[in-house]
Order: C-alpha cells, then structure tokens, then sequence
C-alpha cells in the first residue's frame, strides 16, 4: 500500500509550520491548540529546516532546563529529517519508523515541499475489515485458491504481535 492511500494522507489538515526564530512556547502553545505532536520548522521558502516535536520538547527543553519563551526553535528541533513521497510504500516505512523510534514522518512533493505530516498512528490505523480484507486476498493470491481458515487466524496473531511491539516501543 502506499502512503497516498491511506484515507488520513487526504484527510490531514494545516501543518503547523514555524520560522527557525519562533520561540518554544509559541510553537507549544500553538500545537497545543490544535492537539499536534509535531511542527515543521522552515525557512522563508519554505525550505525544510527541521522538525519540532513533543519529544525534542521533553528531551531537549524540559529535561536541559531551557526557558521556553526565550528559546528558539533551531536550538531544540530535530535538523535531520527524514521525508517520504506520497507514492512510498506505507509498510516500509512504518518499519523504519519503529526500528529508528521516530513517529513523525513530513511527506513531500516532486518539488521538495511539504504535502503533509503522517504520524505512527496514521500508518496502523487499518480497520480490522481492512486488515481482514487484505490477509484474505493475500492469502488465496499465494496460495492458488487453497484458502484455509487457520493462515488468517495465524496473519491475525502476527498482527497482534507486531503492533504491540510497535506500540510498546513508542
């Protein structure tokens, strides 16, 4: 599947976008506002710069003991970040993110612009009639019509297994 598939990459609203020179509690209390975990943080052509997330605010404000409001945002954000195309493949990345425990992922365009953020969340929230659906699918496609009950029941476990290590580790 891929990211421009799921219906949360046609259903994402605003992104908060930030100047580098943005206070910490502005940016908080904005994304607050709105209930995000993350913030883009761009140049005046909004050029990718970083990014900003609840994270980096626990780790490298709270935990350091910096001052929110006199804080710039490109002391504290994340400056290497990671971007995927809408044509990506969902599963791939949903892996790299909970191997290299980040959760926020920018999506840009052929231009290099951001689209979109997809979180962690948005890339599990498959419905159990969806997930059903596919294993089905996948299951006779191997193997050749020969369709048993059991393989669902054992692609149903892996499932469990693998999200609550997901979300264990998050």
């Amino acid at each position: 599947m891929l990211i421009k598939d799921r219906p949360e990459y046609r259903q994402k609203t605003d992104i908060l976008k930030f100047p580098a020179s943005e206070t910490v509690l502005s940016a908080v209390q904005k994304m607050s506002t709105r209930n995000y975990g993350s913030s883009l943080i761009v140049d005046d052509e909004d050029g990718l710069l970083g990014i900003f997330t609840e994270r980096d605010l626990m780790r490298r404000v709270v935990n350091k003991g910096l001052d929110p409001a006199s804080t710039p945002l490109s002391d504290v954000m994340t400056g290497e970040v990671k971007v995927a195309t809408a044509d990506d493949n969902l599963i791939d990345w949903l892996r790299m993110m909970s191997n290299e425990r980040f959760r926020h992922l920018p999506v840009i365009d052929e231009h290099g612009k951001v689209v979109t953020i997809m979180s962690q969340g948005d890339f599990v929230s498959y419905t159990w009639p969806d997930l059903m659906g596919r294993v089905a699918e996948q299951t006779r496609a191997s193997l050749g019509g020969r369709f048993y009950p059991a393989v669902i029941a054992g692609a149903i476990a892996i499932y469990t297994l693998i999200m609550m290590l997901i979300f264990n580790r998050a």
